[in-house]
C-alpha cells in the first residue's frame, strides 16, 4: 500500500522547520551561543544596512542638508518606537520560558498575543508619529534648513511603522525558539531590494530623502511578509494562525511585565540620546553629519555585541523554564567573555580605521574629522557597553524586570542628563559630550553585576530548598507570572 503523501509532507515539514530550532538547555553553551549569535550579527548588519544605503546614496547625491536630515531622525525614531520594541523582548522571554518548560499551549497563545499587540502597536505609533514629526523635530532644535526634509522623512518611515513592528514581534519568537537563520535570509533579500531601490528613487528618479525613505519602508514590507509567511508555515507550538490573532490577557500580563520595563528603560534612554543630539545640533549641520555617520559605523559594532544580549536573554529564559539555574551563571559567563572580545576588537577597529569608513559616507574633511572625534571617545571603549547589555539581559532573562529598567534609567540616562548639565554646560565641546557614554556604561553595568550575583545566588538557594523535598523549581513560573518578577515584587 502506499503511504499518505499529505502525511509525509507534514512530517517532512515538521522536521524542516525543526532543525531551524536550539535546545538552549542542553549541550556546550561555547559552541551554542556562539551558532545563536552569529545569525543574529549578520541580522543586525543585514537591519543596519537599510539605514546605512539611506545615508550612503543621500551623502553622495544630494548634499550635507539631505544628509543631515537623514541622520538627525534616529534618535527621534528610537524614542517614539522603542517602547513597543521594548515589548518584544517580553514576548521573546515569555515564549523562551514557556518552550523550555514544554509547554505548547502557553506557547502559541503567547505568539498569537504578541502579533496583535505588535499590529496594533505599530498602527497607532504609525499614526501619532507621522502627526508630530515635525513639532517633535522642532523641539529638538533641527536648523531652518534641514527640518522640512527631516519631517518628510519621519512621515514616510512612520507610515510604514506596523511592518517594522510585526517583523521585531514575529523574529523575536524565532529568537526564542533558537532560530536566528531564517530572519537572516529574509533581511538579506530586503537589504538588496532596499540597496537596488534607494538608487533608483534617488539617482534615477531624484526623489532626495522622501525616495530613502520610500525605500526603507517597502524593503520592511518584505521582510515583515517572509518572517509572518515563516510563522503560518510553522509546526509545532509557534505556528502563526491568522484566525486566532487576539489578545490573551494572562499572556499580555507576561509580555508586559518583561517588555513594558525594558520598552520604558529604552524610551528613556532615548530622551537621553535625543537630549544629546539636541546639543549636538547646536554645533551645526556638518558636527551633525558627522556625529551621525560615526553613529552608523558604530551601529556595525553594537549590533554585533546586541547578539550576545539576545542569545543571554534566550538562553536565560529556556533554561529558567526548563528550572536548570546553574545552566544560567555559565551562560552569563561565556556571553561576557564574547560580547568583550567582540565588543572591543571590532570598537578599536572601527576607530582605527575611522576615516577610510567615514568617507564612504560623505567626502567633506570637516564632516569626516567630526565623525572620527566621536568614534575616539564612543566606539573605541564600546566593550563596556556590551558588558552592561549582557548582564542587564540575564537578568531580564530570568524576569527580572523592574530592577535593571530602574538602574539603567539611573546609571545611563540620569548620568548622561546629568552630566550635559553640569560638565558639558562648563566646557562646551564634543569630547566633554561624548565621554558621557564610557562613564554612564561603567557606572550601570557595576550595578547590574551586583544585581545578578544577588538574584542568581536566590535562584541557586530556591533549588536546594525543592530539591530535597522532591519539588519541581520549574513550579515557580506560573501562567500569569514571568518568573523572577514575582519574585522581585514580592522582595522589593
Amino acid at each position: 500500500m502506499r503511504g499518505n503523501p499529505i502525511g509525509k509532507r507534514a512530517l517532512f515539514r515538521n522536521r524542516r522547520h525543526a532543525s531551524y530550532e536550539m535546545d538552549m538547555t542542553e549541550g556546550s553553551l561555547w559552541k551554542k551561543i556562539i551558532l545563536y549569535a552569529l545569525p543574529l550579527m549578520a541580522t543586525g548588519i543585514l537591519q543596519l544596512l537599510f539605514n546605512a544605503a539611506d545615508i550612503i546614496v543621500v551623502g553622495r547625491f544630494a548634499g550635507n542638508e539631505s544628509l543631515a536630515a537623514v541622520t538627525s531622525t534616529s534618535s527621534l525614531i528610537n524614542l517614539v518606537v522603542n517602547l513597543f520594541i521594548g515589548l518584544s523582548v517580553g514576548a521573546s522571554v515569555s515564549v523562551a520560558m514557556h518552550y523550555g518548560a514544554h509547554k505548547d499551549r502557553d506557547v502559541s497563545e503567547t505568539v498569537h498575543t504578541a502579533i496583535c499587540l505588535a499590529l496594533i502597536g505599530g498602527v497607532l505609533l504609525g499614526i501619532v508619529g507621522f502627526v508630530l514629526a515635525k513639532r517633535l523635530l522642532a523641539m529638538m532644535g533641527s536648523p531652518d534648513g534641514v527640518i522640512d526634509k527631516a519631517a518628510l522623512y519621519l512621515r514616510i518611515y512612520f507610515a510604514g511603522l506596523p511592518a517594522m513592528m510585526l517583523y521585531n514581534f514575529a523574529a523575536a519568537i524565532l529568537r526564542a525558539v533558537g532560530d536566528t537563520r531564517r530572519p537572516m535570509y529574509y533581511l538579506l533579500i530586503a537589504g538588496v531590494l532596499n540597496a537596488l531601490m534607494n538608487l533608483f528613487f534617488v539617482i534615477v528618479l531624484r526623489m532626495d530623502v522622501a525616495g530613502v525613505a520610500l525605500a526603507t519602508v517597502l524593503s520592511q514590507c518584505v521582510s515583515m511578509g517572509l518572517v509572518l509567511a515563516c510563522l503560518i508555515r510553522s509546526a509545532g507550538s509557534i505556528r502563526l494562525r491568522p484566525r486566532e490573532v487576539r489578545i490573551v490577557p494572562a499572556k499580555l500580563r507576561q509580555i508586559l511585565r518583561v517588555g513594558l520595563p525594558a520598552g520604558i528603560q529604552s524610551t528613556i534612554f532615548s530622551i537621553s540620546n535625543v537630549i544629546i543630539q539636541s546639543s549636538i545640533n547646536s554645533f551645526g549641520a556638518t558636527v551633525m553629519a558627522g556625529s551621525g555617520v560615526a553613529q552608523n559605523v558604530e551601529g556595525f559594532v553594537y549590533t554585533a555585541m546586541n547578539a550576545l544580549y539576545q542569545a543571554a536573554l534566550a538562553f536565560s529564559g529556556q533554561n529558567y523554564g526548563a528550572a536548570k539555574y546553574r545552566r544560567i551563571g555559565k551562560t552569563a559567563v561565556v556571553c561576557l567573555v564574547y560580547v568583550l572580545v567582540i565588543g572591543q576588537t571590532l570598537g578599536l577597529a572601527a576607530y582605527a580605521s575611522g576615516k577610510a569608513l567615514l568617507s564612504i559616507y560623505n567626502q567633506d574633511p570637516e564632516v569626516i574629522a567630526m565623525g572620527v572625534t566621536r568614534l575616539r571617545y564612543v566606539c573605541a571603549l564600546y566593550g563596556i557597553c556590551g558588558l552592561m547589555d549582557v548582564l542587564c539581559g540575564v537578568l531580564r532573562g530570568i524576569g527580572y524586570a523592574v530592577m535593571p529598567m530602574l538602574v539603567s534609567i539611573f546609571g545611563v540616562c540620569g548620568i548622561r542628563i546629568g552630566w550635559i548639565f553640569t560638565v558639558f554646560a562648563q566646557s562646551r565641546t564634543l569630547p566633554s559630550l561624548f565621554v558621557s557614554y564610557p562613564v554612564s556604561w561603567t557606572a550601570t553595568g557595576l550595578i547590574h553585576a551586583v544585581c545578578l550575583a544577588v538574584f542568581y545566588r536566590r535562584l541557586l538557594a530556591r533549588e536546594e530548598r525543592l530539591q530535597p523535598a522532591g519539588g519541581d523549581p520549574r513550579q515557580s513560573l506560573q501562567d500569569t507570572d514571568a518568573g523572577g518578577d514575582a519574585a522581585e515584587r514580592r522582595e522589593t
